[in-house]
């Protein structure tokens, strides 16, 4: 099975509803496929979906001494 090499994510099976007179009708399941794409973590090449491709390109936060933040 196709998953995230980072946060375990993968296909799922989900239902679609269709409106008859005003009734929901459960109609065909169908499954949906995270957004995988290959990229290069720690010199290796793997399947990463796209929010954590996102998530590893954000540039870390700075760290704020609680001192000078609470004297503001």
């Amino acid at each position: 099975m196709r998953q995230c090499a980072k946060c375990g994510k993968s296909s799922k099976m989900q239902g679609a509803r269709k409106l008859l007179r005003g009734h929901y009708n459960p109609v065909n399941w169908s499954r949906k496929y995270p957004n995988l794409q290959y990229a290069t973590i720690e010199g290796k090449r793997t399947l990463v979906c796209t929010g954590c491709i996102r998530t590893l390109n954000k540039a870390p936060r700075k760290k704020v001494a609680k001192a000078a933040a609470s004297a503001k």
